[in-house]
């Protein structure tokens, strides 16, 4: 069996322990590499953890489960995917990060894998996918580490809650099949949902601002029956760097808790030609707050009305 062995690496302006912080924080990773949609941290127990990871590779939607092992005094932290997607037949590998001064730290990325029946096409396409990705964790993780303190103005998150009388389940098919959304939500004009592998969605969609013009946006979805959607936008309005959020679906004594939750980074660069001359990251802040929570609300609403009328 061929394996590969590779390596990616890069340095950052920042002290080497607040590197690792970040890298050990798994949750943060759509936050801060392009490729990531959704973590879960399954099991921790000391050093030891299981994962499981949802990213795209190569413009498709992956998911898989690693174990890590973290070793916050070497700064390393050692991977091995458990549950492999084809054609990968397996992967692992080790983040190393090596202080070069008080703030500065060389972060290396070890790689090694394997094709599926050695297929030397799929290696190739293995070889690009691990490439791209590594290069964009890196250069992600060395520009988010490096404008972290001004990254924190400008990020935010939020939620907004109904509660329903009625079944979790009805909320959460309202929200799963938005497929429908045309039909059922006013803002919504089209929808396009793709859900190739079960629990995982691509949505694309046309909404309609309050000014009557027409948004295009791109999620990816990662579905948890009854319980939770998670998501990340990646074709983003002029406003946003970033846009996550999920979804969730609780039994309460009020009811179930339909909850819409969002995180989001500002582009700061377009706020002023968005919202005109003297226009403010509070002016921008309460702009994308308000906008995300109107449809948020509205949708909410009317799977409170679905659910409710099906009990």
């Amino acid at each position: 069996m061929t394996t590969r062995e590779v390596e990616h690496e890069i340095t950052i302006a920042a002290p080497a322990p607040a590197v690792y912080r970040l890298l050990a924080e798994v949750t943060h990773w759509p936050r801060i590499f392009p490729p990531t949609i959704h973590v879960d941290r399954v099991e921790h127990d000391g050093s030891q953890e299981r994962i499981r990871i949802w990213a795209t590779a190569n413009g498709e939607a992956k998911n898989w489960t690693s174990r890590r092992e973290l070793d916050p005094e070497a700064l390393r932290i050692t991977f091995r995917q458990e549950v492999t997607a084809p054609p990968v037949a397996a992967m692992g590998g080790t983040w190393i990060i090596e202080p070069l001064g008080e703030n500065e730290s060389r972060v290396r990325l070890l790689h090694d894998y394997r094709a599926v029946d050695d297929d030397p096409h799929d290696l190739l396409w293995i070889d690009e996918a691990v490439d791209k990705n590594s290069r964009s964790e890196l250069a992600a993780l060395k520009k988010n580490v490096e404008f972290a303190h001004a990254a924190e103005e400008v990020t935010f998150s939020f939620e907004d809650t109904v509660y329903v009388d009625g079944s979790a389940k009805d909320v959460y098919a309202f929200i799963n099949e938005a497929n429908l959304w045309s039909e059922r939500l006013p803002h919504v004009a089209t929808v396009r949902l793709e859900e190739d592998t079960v629990g995982l969605q691509t949505l694309e969609m046309d909404t309609r601002a309050k000014d009557g013009s027409v948004h295009t946006t791109k999620s990816y979805r990662v579905t948890f029956p009854h319980q939770r959607i998670a998501y990340k936008q990646v074709t983003l309005p002029a406003l946003m760097t970033l846009h996550t959020g999920h979804w969730t679906f609780q039994d309460t004594d009020q009811g179930v808790a339909a909850t819409s939750q969002h995180t989001v980074t500002l582009n700061t660069d377009n706020i002023e030609s968005i919202l005109g001359c003297g226009a403010t990251v509070a002016d921008a802040r309460e702009y994308v707050h308000t906008a995300l929570s109107t449809n948020s609300r509205a949708t909410l609403t009317h799977a409170k009305a679905f659910a409710e009328n099906r009990r």
